[in-house]
């Protein structure tokens, strides 16, 4: 009868520890940072931190390396800029340097339109030996001023970039073409690349130097992003309330201020609110009702196996209505 009563217990222990083992695993703050990447709000790299705009968007990897992931793959993040708001990307089915006169297969990169991330216009595009029957592919200057209505159109084959390429002036030989191009939408660079060998990315960066020298050109491609502050994020973040780190409950989206001793919807040091109102040590509040729940199951089960032993006895792989536990 002992082991029979003990393997029931088991059993509801079983059903009921992911339960109890959800607190556990959301109980610590946010991580800062991924490798030498800060994190910082809006982003999180943890469910339930940051802002909900971002969720599930960067991944910090095993070796330490911060992804972003879209639809057409996951990238590394080499930088990311919050007073500037952008994220620089390594994408590496573009062309490089080392690849020369050498074009391997490639993807066209794309944004998920539908989140608060957008290409930035400092990005230039590189096409390598275009068809030039389903390509236009023309001196730009020369080109717009005889035909103005198809200039967004062509492809610049007297671009900067194409006559310096950066860190390479000389990687392309001279019979491999190179033209200049902004697609304006995802589908636009997808059929570019049907007709031309391959692509790569270029942007613009900003080095603080006199103009006109104050940008040189990297590969890379430069994201923007969106910083959606509120309020609450503010108040939550003031030191002088407490310093917490903005968040979110991943089941409703709703805003939460992370503390070292709880959630709470205000501000860590907002004395108005009461103890049993903070959702201690769990960064979505539902997991806190579930695993209490889990707990009392248990409680329960152990309660109801104690009255069952002493009003009937248990024989073992036997099931009547007056030993039936369910």
């Amino acid at each position: 009868m002992g082991s029979t009563c003990s393997f029931f217990f088991i059993i509801i222990l079983l059903v009921h520890l992911p339960f109890l083992s959800l607190t556990t695993a959301q109980a610590s703050l946010c991580r800062t940072s991924c490798g030498d990447i800060p994190i910082k709000y809006p982003f999180g790299i943890d469910d339930g931190c940051g802002s909900p705009y971002y969720r599930h968007i960067l991944v910090c990897s095993d070796s330490g390396k911060l992804e972003l992931r879209t639809p057409s793959g996951r990238y590394l993040v080499r930088n990311v800029s919050y007073s500037e708001r952008h994220i620089l990307l390594t994408d590496p089915f573009m062309w490089n340097c080392q690849d020369s006169d050498n074009f391997r297969p490639t993807r066209p990169f794309s944004l998920d339109t539908s989140t608060h991330f957008s290409l930035s216009p400092q990005n230039e595009y590189l096409f390598f030996n275009c068809s030039e029957d389903n390509v236009i592919i023309q001196p730009k200057p020369i080109f717009c001023e005889h035909f103005p209505d198809r200039c967004d159109s062509s492809c610049d084959s007297a671009s900067y970039l194409c006559r310096h390429l950066p860190q390479c002036p000389f990687a392309l030989s001279g019979i491999s073409s190179c033209c200049s191009y902004y697609p304006k939408a995802t589908e636009s660079l997808r059929l570019m690349l049907r007709y031309c060998a391959s692509y790569t990315s270029v942007y613009w960066k900003d080095i603080g130097a006199p103009q006109p020298y104050d940008q040189v050109p990297e590969y890379g491609i430069r994201v923007n992003f969106d910083i959606p502050v509120t309020t609450r994020c503010l108040l939550c973040e003031d030191r002088v309330k407490g310093g917490g780190t903005c968040g979110f409950d991943t089941q409703t989206h709703s805003f939460l201020c992370l503390c070292e001793k709880g959630n709470v919807t205000t501000y860590c040091k907002d004395h108005s609110i009461a103890g049993h109102n903070r959702k201690i040590g769990v960064i979505a509040g539902a997991v806190t009702g579930v695993s209490a729940a889990g707990a009392l199951g248990v409680v329960a089960g152990v309660w109801y196996l104690k009255k069952v032993r002493a009003t009937a006895p248990v024989t073992c792989g036997v099931q009547s209505n007056e030993n039936r536990l369910f």
